[in-house]
């Protein structure tokens, strides 16, 4: 009953009722971090964007479409969670946020990103899985510090020569998408770490022993005729596409991924 009465109370643009939803506001929070999120939130409270000092802004699991211009009030936030909402565009006013760290997207409606985002040169980690992007968002190779990038589930089917430029990042997860050959960029990225392209519809694997720094690649589900080659050390989850998939495989990938969601659980609290 209370989610149904949050749900009605949503649509009601009233202080009194925006103040239901999400309580008063009236103090900065200690640590500097609000969490408002799964309060079926329809507008952000302008009253959240007074809160100056903030550092961690969550918004997940709501029903936002768009932000308030006075979210760049929050000029020290360094992450910004907006996952599990329906955004059809990222608002442009998240541009302006120069010091945001980690920015979490996945999970609504973007089909492509505003070229002002290549003003966040400090994001280090981007999560832009289960949307709606057809082509590789280009402006995404102008930010110099990506570390991580998420971009699974999607409908890619290729990536850009330029995200070679891309000299920090570390781990790129391409699971779910529409990869009919694995990328040629990315045997020229010999920093990447993690590789997965996991549930695509590659049938050929190159050689990745040239790859340097790779510690993991994972590429199971997809029809392929081969495995990938690497070098000494290097972990591989996946298996032949007319092989009998094992437990210990299906675990392999499960603990992977697992992983990737702990990293991100560390870099918050860093």
């Amino acid at each position: 009953m209370g989610n149904v009465v949050r749900g009605a109370v949503a649509f009601v643009p009233s202080e009194r009722c925006q103040r239901f939803l999400v309580g008063d506001l009236k103090e900065m929070p200690l640590d500097r971090t609000l969490d408002l999120s799964s309060r079926q939130l329809r507008r952000l409270p302008v009253r959240a964007s007074a809160f100056d000092e903030l550092v961690k802004l969550y918004l997940s699991d709501n029903h936002l479409s768009n932000l308030p211009p006075e979210l760049r009030n929050l000029q020290k936030l360094q992450l910004l969670a907006l996952d599990f909402n329906y955004f059809e565009e990222l608002p442009l006013v998240v541009c302006s946020l120069v010091q945001l760290n980690i920015l979490y997207l996945g999970n609504n409606r973007l089909y492509r990103l505003p070229k002002e985002l290549r003003q966040l040169t400090e994001l280090k980690t981007l999560w832009l899985e289960t949307n709606c992007f057809t082509k590789f968002p280009q402006v995404i190779c102008e930010l110099p510090n990506i570390k991580t990038l998420h971009l699974g589930y999607n409908q890619l089917r290729s990536l850009p020569t330029e995200l070679e430029r891309l000299e920090e990042l570390r781990s790129i997860w391409l699971a779910g998408n529409l990869l009919n050959d694995f990328p040629p960029v990315l045997l020229k990225m010999h920093y990447l770490e993690v590789i997965d392209v996991d549930r695509n519809h590659i049938r050929q694997f190159p050689s990745l022993a040239c790859l340097r720094g790779l510690k993991l690649v994972i590429y199971d589900h997809n029809p392929c005729v081969n495995a990938p080659m690497v070098a000494d050390g290097v972990r591989r989850v996946g298996r032949w596409a007319d092989s009998s998939d094992d437990e210990e495989d299906e675990d392999d990938g499960k603990v992977a991924k697992a992983g990737v969601k702990a990293q991100g659980s560390l870099e918050e609290n860093e």
